[in-house]
Protein backbone atom coordinates (compact mmCIF):
# COMPACT_ATOMS: atom_id res chain seq x y z
CA UNK A 1 0.00 0.00 0.00
CA UNK A 2 3.03 2.55 0.82
CA UNK A 3 4.45 1.56 -2.37
CA UNK A 4 1.37 2.24 -4.28
CA UNK A 5 1.09 5.88 -2.23
CA UNK A 6 4.79 6.80 -3.24
CA UNK A 7 4.55 5.66 -6.99
CA UNK A 8 1.05 7.49 -7.05
CA UNK A 9 2.88 10.47 -5.57
CA UNK A 10 5.89 10.54 -7.63
CA UNK A 11 3.47 10.18 -10.56
CA UNK A 12 1.45 13.63 -9.75
CA UNK A 13 4.52 15.59 -8.89
CA UNK A 14 6.22 14.53 -12.16
CA UNK A 15 3.00 15.25 -13.99
CA UNK A 16 2.57 18.31 -12.29
CA UNK A 17 5.81 19.26 -13.19
CA UNK A 18 5.78 18.70 -16.97
CA UNK A 19 2.41 20.89 -16.83
CA UNK A 20 4.60 23.97 -14.81
CA UNK A 21 7.16 23.50 -17.60
CA UNK A 22 4.42 23.53 -20.45
CA UNK A 23 2.86 26.68 -19.03
CA UNK A 24 6.02 28.07 -18.63
CA UNK A 25 6.91 27.70 -21.78
CA UNK A 26 3.70 29.35 -23.14
CA UNK A 27 3.72 32.08 -21.13
CA UNK A 28 7.44 32.52 -22.15
CA UNK A 29 6.15 32.94 -25.74
CA UNK A 30 3.12 35.01 -25.18
CA UNK A 31 6.18 37.53 -23.55
CA UNK A 32 8.75 36.96 -25.94
CA UNK A 33 5.64 37.72 -28.48
CA UNK A 34 4.23 40.45 -26.70
CA UNK A 35 8.08 41.95 -26.00
CA UNK A 36 8.74 41.75 -29.51
CA UNK A 37 6.10 43.36 -31.15
CA UNK A 38 6.43 46.03 -27.93
CA UNK A 39 10.32 46.78 -28.64
CA UNK A 40 9.14 46.98 -32.62
CA UNK A 41 6.27 49.90 -31.71
CA UNK A 42 9.39 51.55 -29.84
CA UNK A 43 12.29 51.34 -32.17
CA UNK A 44 9.50 52.49 -35.13
CA UNK A 45 8.02 55.01 -33.13
CA UNK A 46 10.28 56.59 -30.61
CA UNK A 47 9.26 60.04 -29.83
CA UNK A 48 5.48 59.37 -31.00
CA UNK A 49 2.13 58.44 -28.91
CA UNK A 50 1.58 54.28 -29.48
CA UNK A 51 -1.91 55.88 -30.96
CA UNK A 52 -0.46 56.25 -34.19
CA UNK A 53 0.45 52.73 -34.53
CA UNK A 54 -2.01 51.04 -31.71
CA UNK A 55 -4.53 47.83 -33.31
CA UNK A 56 -6.92 46.09 -31.48
CA UNK A 57 -8.10 42.64 -32.68
CA UNK A 58 -11.68 42.93 -34.07
CA UNK A 59 -11.43 46.74 -33.84
CA UNK A 60 -11.65 49.25 -36.57
CA UNK A 61 -10.00 52.63 -35.51
CA UNK A 62 -10.00 56.10 -37.79
CA UNK A 63 -6.79 58.15 -36.49
CA UNK A 64 -6.06 61.10 -36.82
CA UNK A 65 -3.39 64.01 -35.05
CA UNK A 66 -2.88 67.55 -34.84
CA UNK A 67 0.66 68.54 -34.97
CA UNK A 68 1.77 72.29 -33.58
CA UNK A 69 5.53 72.87 -33.96
CA UNK A 70 8.61 75.67 -34.32
CA UNK A 71 10.97 74.99 -36.80
CA UNK A 72 14.63 77.11 -38.23
CA UNK A 73 12.77 77.54 -41.62
CA UNK A 74 9.26 77.25 -42.48
CA UNK A 75 9.85 76.56 -46.14
CA UNK A 76 12.71 74.07 -45.79
CA UNK A 77 10.33 72.18 -43.21
CA UNK A 78 7.82 72.46 -45.81
CA UNK A 79 9.59 71.21 -48.63
CA UNK A 80 10.66 67.88 -45.81
CA UNK A 81 6.86 67.63 -45.08
CA UNK A 82 5.67 66.96 -48.03
CA UNK A 83 8.61 64.78 -49.41
CA UNK A 84 8.07 62.36 -46.22
CA UNK A 85 3.60 62.10 -46.89
CA UNK A 86 4.74 61.01 -50.82
CA UNK A 87 7.61 58.75 -49.90
CA UNK A 88 5.16 57.22 -47.61
CA UNK A 89 2.21 56.73 -50.24
CA UNK A 90 0.47 60.06 -48.61
CA UNK A 91 -0.92 63.12 -50.38
CA UNK A 92 -1.34 66.93 -49.36
CA UNK A 93 -4.76 68.43 -49.35
CA UNK A 94 -3.87 71.50 -47.86
CA UNK A 95 -0.44 73.87 -47.65
CA UNK A 96 -0.69 77.81 -46.87
CA UNK A 97 2.40 79.34 -46.50
CA UNK A 98 2.31 82.65 -45.41
CA UNK A 99 4.86 85.90 -43.86
CA UNK A 100 3.31 88.03 -41.78
CA UNK A 101 5.37 91.34 -42.34
CA UNK A 102 6.09 93.00 -38.92
CA UNK A 103 7.93 95.91 -40.06
CA UNK A 104 9.03 97.73 -42.98
CA UNK A 105 11.25 99.98 -43.71
CA UNK A 106 12.95 101.43 -46.83
CA UNK A 107 16.75 103.17 -46.08
CA UNK A 108 18.62 105.53 -48.44
CA UNK A 109 22.04 104.41 -49.27
CA UNK A 110 22.68 107.00 -52.21
CA UNK A 111 21.13 108.98 -54.94
CA UNK A 112 19.55 106.27 -56.56
CA UNK A 113 19.61 103.43 -54.42
CA UNK A 114 18.26 102.33 -51.74
CA UNK A 115 17.77 99.12 -48.97
CA UNK A 116 14.06 97.78 -48.34
CA UNK A 117 14.35 96.16 -44.76
CA UNK A 118 11.21 93.71 -44.46
CA UNK A 119 11.24 92.36 -40.65
CA UNK A 120 8.66 88.99 -40.98
CA UNK A 121 7.65 85.41 -39.54
CA UNK A 122 6.51 82.98 -41.89
CA UNK A 123 4.17 79.87 -41.03
CA UNK A 124 2.19 77.59 -42.40
CA UNK A 125 -0.92 75.65 -41.97
CA UNK A 126 -0.65 71.90 -43.84
CA UNK A 127 -2.98 68.95 -44.10
CA UNK A 128 -1.94 65.63 -45.43
CA UNK A 129 -3.39 62.04 -45.69
CA UNK A 130 -0.93 59.22 -44.84
CA UNK A 131 -1.86 55.80 -44.91
CA UNK A 132 -3.22 54.50 -41.46
CA UNK A 133 -0.19 51.72 -41.06
CA UNK A 134 2.53 54.47 -41.68
CA UNK A 135 1.36 56.97 -39.46
CA UNK A 136 3.92 56.22 -37.29
CA UNK A 137 6.39 56.77 -39.66
CA UNK A 138 5.26 59.82 -40.48
CA UNK A 139 4.43 61.24 -37.53
CA UNK A 140 8.68 60.27 -36.35
CA UNK A 141 10.03 62.15 -39.58
CA UNK A 142 8.81 65.49 -39.49
CA UNK A 143 9.76 65.45 -35.48
CA UNK A 144 12.74 65.79 -37.05
CA UNK A 145 12.33 69.07 -38.01
CA UNK A 146 11.64 71.07 -35.20
CA UNK A 147 13.12 73.40 -32.72
CA UNK A 148 10.17 72.93 -30.42
CA UNK A 149 7.04 71.08 -29.96
CA UNK A 150 4.23 73.08 -29.13
CA UNK A 151 1.53 70.24 -28.68
CA UNK A 152 0.87 67.29 -30.31
CA UNK A 153 -2.47 65.36 -30.45
CA UNK A 154 -2.99 62.06 -31.61
CA UNK A 155 -7.04 60.42 -31.85
CA UNK A 156 -8.07 56.52 -32.68
CA UNK A 157 -11.75 56.84 -32.97
CA UNK A 158 -13.32 53.06 -32.35
CA UNK A 159 -15.94 52.50 -35.34
CA UNK A 160 -16.29 48.97 -35.00
CA UNK A 161 -20.20 49.70 -33.92
CA UNK A 162 -20.36 52.22 -37.09
CA UNK A 163 -19.15 49.43 -39.38
CA UNK A 164 -21.41 47.26 -38.23
CA UNK A 165 -24.41 49.32 -38.14
CA UNK A 166 -23.61 50.57 -41.98
CA UNK A 167 -23.55 46.99 -43.02
CA UNK A 168 -26.98 46.46 -41.32
CA UNK A 169 -28.66 49.44 -43.01
CA UNK A 170 -27.36 48.34 -46.09
CA UNK A 171 -29.12 45.09 -45.70
CA UNK A 172 -32.54 46.99 -44.83
CA UNK A 173 -31.98 49.12 -47.70
CA UNK A 174 -31.56 46.22 -49.93
CA UNK A 175 -34.71 44.23 -48.34
CA UNK A 176 -36.90 47.82 -48.77
CA UNK A 177 -35.93 47.58 -52.20
CA UNK A 178 -37.11 44.03 -52.75
CA UNK A 179 -40.17 45.02 -51.17
CA UNK A 180 -40.97 48.03 -53.19
CA UNK A 181 -40.28 45.28 -56.08
CA UNK A 182 -43.45 43.41 -54.96
CA UNK A 183 -45.89 46.38 -54.93
CA UNK A 184 -47.76 46.95 -57.78
CA UNK A 185 -47.03 50.27 -60.14
CA UNK A 186 -48.45 53.60 -59.38
CA UNK A 187 -47.54 56.99 -58.23
CA UNK A 188 -46.61 55.76 -54.76
CA UNK A 189 -44.20 53.01 -55.98
CA UNK A 190 -41.98 55.80 -57.95
CA UNK A 191 -42.18 57.64 -55.33
CA UNK A 192 -40.85 54.95 -52.41
CA UNK A 193 -38.56 53.81 -54.72
CA UNK A 194 -36.25 56.89 -55.70
CA UNK A 195 -36.98 58.11 -51.67
CA UNK A 196 -34.86 54.24 -51.00
CA UNK A 197 -32.14 54.53 -53.60
CA UNK A 198 -31.59 58.53 -52.63
CA UNK A 199 -31.28 56.64 -48.70
CA UNK A 200 -28.86 53.98 -50.20
CA UNK A 201 -26.75 56.17 -52.01
CA UNK A 202 -26.48 58.52 -49.22
CA UNK A 203 -25.66 55.13 -47.13
CA UNK A 204 -23.19 54.30 -49.62
CA UNK A 205 -21.26 57.22 -49.67
CA UNK A 206 -21.18 57.15 -45.81
CA UNK A 207 -19.42 53.92 -46.12
CA UNK A 208 -17.07 54.79 -48.57
CA UNK A 209 -16.19 58.18 -47.10
CA UNK A 210 -15.52 55.48 -43.51
CA UNK A 211 -13.51 53.24 -45.62
CA UNK A 212 -11.70 55.54 -46.91
CA UNK A 213 -10.66 57.49 -43.38
CA UNK A 214 -9.96 54.01 -42.35
CA UNK A 215 -7.49 53.77 -45.34
CA UNK A 216 -6.11 57.06 -44.64
CA UNK A 217 -5.28 59.33 -42.11
CA UNK A 218 -5.28 63.04 -41.50
CA UNK A 219 -2.75 64.91 -39.99
CA UNK A 220 -2.94 68.52 -39.29
CA UNK A 221 0.33 70.56 -39.13
CA UNK A 222 0.92 73.89 -38.32
CA UNK A 223 4.86 75.17 -37.91
CA UNK A 224 6.37 78.27 -37.53
CA UNK A 225 9.51 80.44 -36.95
CA UNK A 226 9.78 81.22 -33.56
CA UNK A 227 11.86 84.27 -34.03
CA UNK A 228 11.83 87.09 -36.70
CA UNK A 229 13.86 86.88 -39.98
CA UNK A 230 15.27 90.05 -41.50
CA UNK A 231 15.06 89.97 -45.60
CA UNK A 232 16.52 93.07 -47.30
CA UNK A 233 16.05 94.20 -51.21
CA UNK A 234 17.71 96.32 -52.90
CA UNK A 235 15.31 99.40 -54.47
CA UNK A 236 15.61 102.66 -56.33
CA UNK A 237 16.48 105.74 -54.16
CA UNK A 238 13.60 108.50 -55.19
CA UNK A 239 12.26 107.59 -58.24
CA UNK A 240 9.34 109.79 -58.36
CA UNK A 241 11.70 112.51 -58.90
CA UNK A 242 12.74 110.89 -61.93
CA UNK A 243 9.66 111.64 -63.71
CA UNK A 244 8.17 114.48 -61.91
CA UNK A 245 8.54 117.34 -64.05
CA UNK A 246 9.41 116.61 -67.62
CA UNK A 247 9.73 120.65 -69.02
CA UNK A 248 9.49 119.64 -73.16
CA UNK A 249 6.58 117.13 -72.22
CA UNK A 250 4.49 119.71 -69.90
CA UNK A 251 5.35 122.86 -72.53
CA UNK A 252 4.05 120.88 -75.51
CA UNK A 253 0.99 119.57 -73.15
CA UNK A 254 0.00 123.32 -72.43
CA UNK A 255 0.03 124.84 -75.47
CA UNK A 256 -2.19 121.70 -76.97
CA UNK A 257 -4.13 122.38 -73.87
CA UNK A 258 -4.63 126.31 -74.63
CA UNK A 259 -5.50 125.42 -78.08
CA UNK A 260 -8.20 122.82 -76.77
CA UNK A 261 -9.43 126.19 -74.23
CA UNK A 262 -9.58 128.53 -77.05
CA UNK A 263 -12.23 126.37 -78.76
CA UNK A 264 -14.28 125.43 -75.33
CA UNK A 265 -14.25 129.18 -74.87
CA UNK A 266 -15.58 129.55 -79.05
CA UNK A 267 -18.24 126.72 -78.76
CA UNK A 268 -19.38 128.75 -75.39
CA UNK A 269 -19.12 131.61 -77.45
CA UNK A 270 -21.76 130.21 -79.94
CA UNK A 271 -23.97 128.45 -77.36
CA UNK A 272 -24.77 132.32 -76.05
CA UNK A 273 -24.98 134.21 -78.93
CA UNK A 274 -28.78 135.04 -78.32
CA UNK A 275 -27.34 136.44 -75.42
CA UNK A 276 -24.54 138.33 -76.80
CA UNK A 277 -27.14 139.41 -80.43
CA UNK A 278 -29.33 141.02 -77.30
CA UNK A 279 -26.40 142.63 -75.57
CA UNK A 280 -24.93 144.39 -78.54
CA UNK A 281 -28.32 145.79 -79.34
CA UNK A 282 -28.76 147.28 -76.19
CA UNK A 283 -25.27 148.42 -76.47
CA UNK A 284 -25.73 150.48 -79.99
CA UNK A 285 -29.31 151.68 -78.53
CA UNK A 286 -27.57 153.18 -75.82
CA UNK A 287 -24.66 155.35 -77.90
CA UNK A 288 -27.12 155.98 -80.51
CA UNK A 289 -29.30 157.75 -78.02
CA UNK A 290 -26.41 159.69 -76.31
CA UNK A 291 -25.28 160.67 -79.58
CA UNK A 292 -28.55 162.36 -80.21
CA UNK A 293 -29.35 163.89 -76.80
CA UNK A 294 -28.19 167.49 -77.56
CA UNK A 295 -25.59 168.92 -74.63
CA UNK A 296 -26.77 171.41 -72.33
CA UNK A 297 -24.78 174.93 -72.10
CA UNK A 298 -22.53 175.27 -69.19
CA UNK A 299 -23.75 178.10 -66.94
CA UNK A 300 -21.26 180.87 -66.46
CA UNK A 301 -20.91 182.30 -63.13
Amino acid sequence: MKTTYIKLSLSAVLLLGIYSCKKGEASTNELSNYAVADSAAVTTSDSISSAASMEVKDKQFIKTADVNMDVKDVYNATIAIEKSVQELGGFVTKSNLQSNVVSEDTYNTSDTEAMLIKKYKSENTIQVRVPTEKLGDFLTAINTNKLFLNSRTINAEDITANIKYSELEAKRNQKTSENIDKIKANKDKVALGNENMSEGNLQKLTTMNMADNLKYSTVDIYIKEPKLRVAEIAVTNSIDNKYRYNFIYDAKDGFVYGFYLIQRIFVALINIWPLLLIAGGLIYFFRKRKAIRPEQPKIQE
